[in-house]
């Protein structure tokens, strides 16, 4: 719970937490954490599955990639701002792939920069981000009390999760971006823009990913996605309760 003086007194209200994920799959496994029924609502586009137990998750299915993570993330914090219940948190939440040794297969990772690794200009020296083209951003940073938080609640691993639009499938790009982001931990495709969203409502975000596959060649065989949203459910059983003594006004 937060408390928060009003008029005199104390009155303690609860945190709203948007998650955040691609697909059902991945909505339901956070879900899962929570005994409660969900109570849907309808927005433009899409809809939330609203949890309340002592903290307010809202959960919602944004989509696959970037843009549409951003269109719709945006929508649902559009949407509570005008309602006068703004969020305080936005969690980008799923599986996915993890760069090895650092995050094998069914580990977490909460990441502590949000990087988007694809957004910029090949030339003949190699990629540039489009920091370097004089526009723009490339990575969000969580606050560095929350990561902590949310890792040490759940025992995740911490580092930089990426975002790309188009998904590794190959050693040599596995190698180039891990070349170009050492401190990378996982590969995803909405985590940036679930951040831009936020950031543009001057909410904090977090990403939280469990790994199902190594980052690399794809092969399926080696995925385990069953194993990654079973320990999705898992780590937000253990975040949420993690999250009623964190105060988002400090």
């Amino acid at each position: 719970m937060v408390v928060q003086a009003q008029e005199g007194r104390l009155t303690t209200s609860r945190v709203r937490v948007l998650v955040a994920t691609a697909v059902p799959a991945e909505r339901d496994a956070v879900a899962g954490a929570f005994v409660e029924p969900a109570h849907v609502v309808r927005l433009p586009g899409t809809a939330l599955s609203l949890y309340r137990p002592d903290v307010a998750y809202d959960l919602l299915a944004a989509g696959v990639g970037p843009a549409l993570a951003a269109a719709r993330t945006a929508t649902a914090l559009t949407a509570a701002a005008l309602a006068g219940t703004p969020y305080d948190l936005v969690v980008s939440a799923g599986i996915a792939g993890g760069f090895a040794p650092g995050a094998p297969v069914g580990s977490l990772v909460v990441a502590d920069e949000i990087t988007v690794a694809d957004l910029g200009a090949e030339t003949a020296e190699g990629f540039l981000p489009v920091t370097e083209l004089g526009f723009g951003t490339v990575t969000h940073r969580p606050p560095a009390a929350l990561v902590r938080l949310a890792a040490n609640a759940t025992g995740a691993r911490t580092g930089t999760v990426l975002t790309v639009s188009t998904v590794t499938g190959t050693a040599a790009r596995a190698d180039a971006l891990r070349e170009r982001h050492p401190r990378a931990l996982a590969e995803a495709m909405e985590g940036f823009g679930v951040a831009e969203a936020a950031a543009a409502h001057g909410v904090p975000v977090l990403e939280v990913r469990a790994v199902s596959n190594p980052v690399g060649p794809r092969d399926r065989a080696a995925w385990r996605i069953g194993e990654a949203l079973a320990a999705l459910t898992k780590a937000f059983g253990k975040l949420a309760p993690a999250l009623e003594s964190w105060n988002p006004h400090d």
